[in-house]
């Protein structure tokens, strides 16, 4: 019963998601809002439209994934496709909610009120990246008003992620040495190439990340996933784009997925490698 309510949330935030990455973007694309622009568009406050006609949604037209089923994928009144990118996003968030579930780290039973807490807090940061994925796939920037926020509640995960596992003051130093580790070395890296070989948004983001996994050696893990990924991913996109070797590839939906692979996975992980290749 739990799986179900988990996944039948991460359908609901991952359709939040499709729609206030939309409108973050039409904000920011927009010079000047008028009064009305700004309210349609606001996050708060505004109705749910269609990207292409802007008519307003009817309650029946948003229910996840049921929604974009019954219209065969197009928007009820102008018929413009709304594209495979709305329910594939909506199960995968759903599928992170379920996963992070059945596999966390943090005890649940008995009373486990801080362990209840973190997942609360984990599954809203989990959306938060995702929002940021797909604004950085879609148009190549992790924007600081989302950015910004994630920061303050991934330090809010870190630091109760330490009351839960009575780390103390050794906790804070670890927390501490994981945002050296990433959002460090995309500062170093910023710095070197001007910006030419990572963002700037890849160095803040690097602040949200080393929190979440909370110790150097699971940071160093999230750099080597993330680019094991990105050279899975980035050499075939490479050989078959028009722009060869100058095609450009978002790094962070690859620092976010590897970050929630190594915070779900990474102890599994670092325990058979020590277990397989360390021991004497």
């Amino acid at each position: 019963m739990i799986y179900v309510v988990l996944a039948l949330l991460g359908l609901c935030f991952g359709s939040f998601v499709e729609a206030t990455s939309w409108r973050l973007h039409e904000q920011d694309s927009k010079r000047k809002l008028s009064k009305k622009q700004a309210h349609d568009l606001s996050i708060v406050h505004g109705r749910s439209m269609c990207a292409s006609c802007k008519h307003q949604l009817a309650w029946y037209d948003l229910i996840p994934l049921f929604s974009w089923l019954s219209v065969g994928g197009k928007c009820r009144y102008c018929r413009q496709p709304i594209g495979w990118h709305a329910p594939i996003l909506e199960l995968s968030t759903a599928g992170l909610f379920a996963v992070s579930y059945a596999n966390w780290p943090y005890s649940l039973t008995n009373g486990a009120v801080l362990g209840l807490l973190l997942l609360a807090i984990w599954l809203v940061l989990v959306v938060g990246l995702v929002l940021l994925t797909v604004y950085d796939l879609r148009w190549m920037l992790l924007p600081d008003r989302v950015v910004y926020p994630l920061q303050v509640l991934a330090a809010l995960f870190a630091g109760v992620a330490i009351a839960a596992s009575g780390a103390g003051a050794r906790g804070v130093f670890d927390a501490a040495m994981a945002i050296t580790v990433l959002a460090g070395l995309f500062w170093v890296l910023y710095q070197a190439s001007d910006g030419a070989w990572i963002g700037g948004g890849d160095v803040k983001l690097g602040v949200v990340l080393g929190l979440a996994v909370g110790v150097p050696l699971k940071a160093a893990l999230v750099l080597f996933v993330a680019s094991l990924l990105g050279s899975i991913v980035g050499v075939p996109v490479m050989i078959v784009g028009k722009q060869g070797r100058q095609t450009k590839l978002p790094f962070g939906p690859f620092l976010i997925t590897a970050t929630i692979l190594v915070f779900l996975f990474g102890s599994t992980w670092i325990a058979w490698y020590k277990s397989h290749f360390l021991a004497f």
